[in-house]
């Protein structure tokens, strides 16, 4: 069954800290902090849509548990009242990994809120001071256990290009994402964001975003290697709005609209290239045909045609098949001189 998420923002509401990239408003393109009335009829609104697929709620965008305790649990009622009547598998929420302890969680347990995803951004102390966090990794390890100890699904979000950070920083993140025993995960780039202190230390030239080509490269072997390790990745890139765009709140930074499949086309040209250096002869044969799953086909030939494009200046002739059958990186070539 298809998965469906309620999206309810709620910006900066609960968050005393402040990070020097973020600025929700802009980030989400939401400004408005709802009331308990308006997130109900958010949800009622997208039941008319939701028919047949497995659906939560999920309030992102702000530090939930942070909320005063009265608005949480308003909010925890409105949504609790749709999974009583079964319309609801569960609820999300993001918040950060120092607002959580025990009696959060038991609130949180009571009104049946399944999942639990923290802002990580990095598990270098380094970046994270350098970020102002207002945490340590200390902190994350600690609500990690503590999320997990009471069996709610454990989500972990990390930021790539941090002040400090580096390939081998994001990498650990990554692989102690996975031994913090993470079942999904978000992998977002760092952007410059108008109204931000980022956004002073990058017109100040104390901060250099990575390139578009570098957040790809860093996030095709992360990616990678969440799959390997059965970590689920909900997100990669942050979803286009109005507001991210250079006319508007975006001064910098490796964002595209496409960033998900420039990265799954990266994967997919190693994977092919790797399959065809395997099988390199004296004599190239003029035409390939290449047979993957019908999901990934697209991947495959690349963002824009990239692959086929690139095959095609060792190839005379490069075909695409899709196959219903196959698994997502199952690949079948076939060569003719014909």
């Amino acid at each position: 069954m298809k998965h469906c998420n309620i999206p309810i923002f709620i910006p900066e509401l609960a968050c005393k800290n402040k990070c020097i990239f973020c600025n929700q408003h802009k980030i989400s393109g939401q400004n408005n902090i709802p009331s308990p009335q308006e997130v109900k009829d958010i949800i009622e609104k997208y039941l008319t849509t939701t028919q047949n697929k497995e659906t939560e709620i999920a309030f992102f965008g702000g530090n939930f548990t942070g909320i005063d305790k009265k608005l949480q649990i308003q909010y925890l009622e409105t949504a609790n009242l749709y999974i009583n009547n079964n319309n609801i598998k569960g609820i999300r929420i993001s918040t950060r990994p120092d607002y959580i302890d025990e009696e959060i969680l038991q609130i949180l347990k009571k009104y049946n809120v399944t999942a639990i995803e923290i802002g990580v951004q990095s598990t270098d102390n380094e970046v994270l001071n350098k970020a102002k966090r207002g945490h340590s990794v200390a902190d994350i390890v600690n609500a990690a256990k503590l999320i997990k100890k009471y069996n709610f699904q454990l989500g972990m979000q990390m930021m790539i290009g941090l002040p400090e950070d580096n390939f081998e920083k994001s990498f650990q993140t990554a692989k102690d994402i996975i031994n913090l025993n993470a079942q999904t995960t978000r992998i977002y780039p760092t952007l410059v964001i108008k109204n931000t202190e980022m956004e002073q230390l990058f017109l100040n030239k104390k901060f250099v975003p990575i390139s578009l080509e570098q957040a790809i490269e860093w996030t095709k072997h992360i990616y990678k290697l969440f799959e390997n390790n059965n970590v689920k990745i909900l997100r990669t890139g942050l979803h286009k709005s109005d507001e991210l765009t250079p006319e508007k709140s975006l001064i910098a930074g490796p964002f595209h609209h496409a960033f998900f499949e420039l990265v799954m086309t990266e994967i997919w040209k190693d994977l092919l290239c790797n399959i065809l250096e395997k099988t390199l002869v004296d004599i190239l044969p003029p035409k390939i045909t290449i047979q993957t799953s019908a999901a990934q086909i697209n991947y495959a030939i690349g963002y824009e045609g990239k692959n086929k494009k690139y095959l095609l200046t060792k190839y005379k002739n490069v075909n695409f098949i899709a196959n219903k059958n196959f698994d997502k990186y199952q690949v079948m070539i076939n060569e003719s001189k014909n």
